[in-house]
């Protein structure tokens, strides 16, 4: 299913299908599974965070349909989106996976996406967890359409239109220059997750094309087909590896519309406190 070219997969139920404009990772449980924290409450730093899938049986499902190269994906991040972490965890022959997580106070969000064997399909959960310690929140960055990590850039293009599937591009450059010799990651030359800021809704993002297919080059643009499944601002990560190091790109989007444009000239910032932040 990896190449949607028109929207026809917009109008799937959303239980579990990948790339529908169905926001996942608002319930800790769907379709008989339930994400279960052997805690709640952590504290701050690098911790051990253990966790299950339980399975309309009761039982930790221990079978699962491995999806980008990982039997389960695991997100974590603040609810003010700030500490985005991508991890794979480990899992035990009784179901019990377990994973370092670095901690910051402050309430967060942990998604496992994850497809059971016994299930016809992926889908995400999400659970809340609290760190405790003085809370700091973060305000949202501006959205700049690039990011800047190290001696990296990123730079996005696209739009994300609400209830419409949508090409997003993404070019990575070093020091200036088009890197192309991004090593694969899960199976593709980059791995993108986007958030509903608000309620963290989880959108699945597919790359378009794969590794060693042919056609896709290792860089410097990564394309990913997303659909926004309601107007509001988005949080998108990027997970590239470039010289064995994976690293994370963050971006603030807000949704367009590209039926009918806004009323006012984007010049009247009375509304909108941020059009002068453009770079």
């Amino acid at each position: 299913m990896s190449n949607h070219t028109g929207h026809d997969h917009t109008n799937h139920s959303g239980h579990g299908s990948h790339g529908g404009a169905h926001a996942g990772g608002l319930s800790v449980s769907e379709n008989g599974y339930t994400l279960e924290l052997d805690s709640t409450i952590l504290t701050a730093g690098v911790q051990p965070v253990s966790f299950r899938v339980i399975g309309p049986d009761r039982q930790a499902v221990t079978e699962f349909v491995p999806e980008h190269e990982k039997e389960l994906h695991f997100i974590a991040v603040r609810r003010d989106t700030a500490g985005f972490q991508h991890v794979h965890p480990v899992r035990d022959e009784q179901g019990t996976w377990s994973v370092e997580l670095a901690l910051e106070p402050g309430d967060w969000r942990f998604f496992t996406d994850i497809h059971p064997s016994a299930h016809d399909g992926t889908m995400t959960l999400g659970i809340d967890a609290a760190v405790s310690g003085p809370y700091d929140p973060q305000p949202l960055p501006e959205a700049t359409g690039t990011a800047q990590i190290g001696e990296y850039t990123v730079a996005l293009d696209g739009e994300l239109v609400p209830g419409e599937a949508g090409a997003l591009t993404l070019t990575v450059s070093r020091n200036g220059r088009p890197v192309t010799d991004l090593q694969p990651y899960l199976a593709a030359y980059g791995h993108l997750v986007a958030l509903r800021v608000g309620d963290l809704g989880y959108l699945h993002v597919h790359p378009e094309g794969a590794p060693g297919d042919g056609t896709t080059a290792p860089g410097p643009e990564i394309a990913f087909m997303a659909v926004a499944p309601s107007a509001g601002t988005y949080r998108l990560f990027l997970d590239f590896q470039h010289n064995d190091v994976v690293r994370t790109a963050e971006f603030t989007v807000r949704t367009t519309d590209v039926t009918t444009p806004p009323p006012t000239a984007p010049e009247d910032s009375s509304h909108h406190h941020g059009h002068h932040a453009h770079h």
